[in-house]
């Protein structure tokens, strides 16, 4: 009778190996969304939109539950369709609108219907809790999405003294994060690519200056007979009136 045959313990550890990665390469299961957005651009996220599922098509993706996606720039009528609302509150806050731009770019190209992984919505990115405090209503809606992102940057702007980097690193990871550091851009490798690759646009550097406060013109009139002083930020009409200070 012959002894059994002895298997090597590098075979051993071999075929173990083997087995461990054959059950490791049992594909696993993502989910990938798709829907064409208001201007009619296919949208691709890992996360499903929150508003309307009509029109959505759900994927499942074996392997990496990593997905990784790409987009092209936005084009020129991406950018200029929102031109008036970004001035329009850029002015009311007194920032650049370049600035808003150039985070608008950052945070999600130009698509409204923008998903974060970790669930920021729309052109500005505001997570949830942050649209509740602004009184974003509708996050997906581009006019009451850049009012609240223009209005939350110009919060932060206030609170780190007009000082834009701190500000961006505050957008990006939180205001916490910029004070846990001793109120310098974190030491995050995301953060801080995110603030030298805004700050590095023309345009970005500096708020603008805000606007002027109205002036307070004073003028006399007769009212039943009796000279009444009246006091308006507007200049009244065909009478003498005089400046007296700005409110």
């Amino acid at each position: 009778m012959r002894p059994p045959r002895r298997i090597p313990l590098t075979m051993k550890l071999l075929s173990a190996a083997l087995l461990v990665c054959l059950a490791a390469a049992t594909p696993a299961e993502a989910q990938i969304y798709s829907w064409r957005d208001a201007s009619g651009s296919l949208v691709l996220s890992n996360k499903p939109r929150l508003d309307n599922v009509e029109g959505m098509t759900t994927y499942a993706v074996p392997g990496p539950t990593l997905i990784r996606t790409t987009t092209k720039p936005p084009t020129a009528t991406a950018i200029n369709r929102y031109d008036d609302i970004i001035k329009q509150h850029s002015t009311t806050h007194g920032i650049s609108a370049d600035l808003v731009r150039a985070v608008i770019q950052a945070e999600s190209g130009f698509n409204p219907r923008a998903i974060s992984p970790k669930g920021a919505m729309g052109l500005m990115q505001l997570m949830p809790a942050t649209a509740r405090e602004l009184g974003v209503n509708d996050p997906f809606q581009p006019s009451d999405n850049i009012r609240g992102g223009v209005t939350y940057l110009a919060r932060l702007l206030s609170r780190f003294k007009h000082n834009v980097e701190l500000a961006l690193a505050a957008y990006n990871a939180g205001p916490g994060s910029v004070d846990k550091y001793g109120g310098v851009v974190p030491p995050y490798r995301e953060t801080q690519a995110y603030v030298k690759k805004i700050t590095a646009k023309p345009g970005v550097g500096t708020p603008a200056t805000p606007p002027p406060p109205p002036v307070i013109y004073k003028w006399t009139e007769l009212v039943d007979g009796r000279p009444t002083i009246r006091y308006s930020n507007v200049a009244p009409k065909g009478a003498a009136y005089d400046t007296v200070g700005k409110r």
